[in-house]
C-alpha cells in the first residue's frame, strides 16, 4: 500500500515538472515579444517626467473644483508614471495653490490609467477589458478623489 502511493507521488511530481518548464518556456517568449512595447512605454513615461514641470501641470487649474477634479483626472491619465513621483508632484501642486479636488484626482488617475500605456495594455488584456477598465477606472478616479476632499473636510 505505502509502495503504491509512494510511486503514485512520484508518477505525479515527474509529470508536472515538463509542464512547469513549458509554461515558463510560453512565458518567456511571451514576455520576449513584448519588450519592445514595454520599452517605448517606458520611454514615453519618462520623457514626460522629465519634460513636463509642476508649474507647467499648475497653469492648468481654474479654481472651480469639478473642473479642477475633471482636469486633474485628464491630466494624471495622460501623464501615467511611478506612485512616488505622483506623490512628489502631487506635493508640489498643493504647494502652489491647488484644490485638493484636483491633486487627488491627478495622483489617482496617475496610478489607474495610462492613455501612454493603452497599446501595451491592449496588446496583452484585449480591448474590451482595457475599455472597460479605463471607464471605470476615470469614473471612479473622480467619485474617489471628490469623497477623499469631502471626508477631510468633514473630519477638519
Amino acid at each position: 500500500m505505502k509502495n503504491s502511493a509512494i510511486k503514485k507521488k512520484q508518477h505525479k511530481q515527474s509529470t508536472q515538472r515538463p509542464v512547469f518548464s513549458k509554461v515558463l518556456q510560453k512565458s518567456g517568449l511571451s514576455f520576449w515579444a513584448m519588450a519592445p512595447l514595454l520599452l517605448g512605454v517606458i520611454g514615453l513615461v519618462g520623457l514626460f517626467q522629465v519634460l513636463v514641470t509642476p508649474k507647467m501641470l499648475a497653469s492648468l487649474f481654474r479654481g472651480n473644483s469639478l473642473l479642477d477634479t475633471l482636469i486633474g483626472t485628464l491630466i494624471g491619465s495622460i501623464a501615467a508614471g511611478n506612485p512616488i513621483v505622483s506623490y512628489l508632484i502631487g506635493g508640489e501642486l498643493l504647494g502652489q495653490g491647488i484644490s485638493l479636488y484636483a491633486v487627488s484626482a491627478f495622483i489617482l488617475s496617475w496610478v489607474t490609467l495610462g492613455f501612454i500605456q493603452l497599446p501595451a495594455e491592449v496588446e496583452v488584456f484585449g480591448g474590451h477589458f482595457t475599455l472597460y477598465r479605463n471607464i471605470l477606472s476615470f469614473i471612479f478616479t473622480m467619485l474617489i478623489a471628490a469623497l477623499t476632499t469631502l471626508t477631510l473636510q468633514v473630519l477638519s
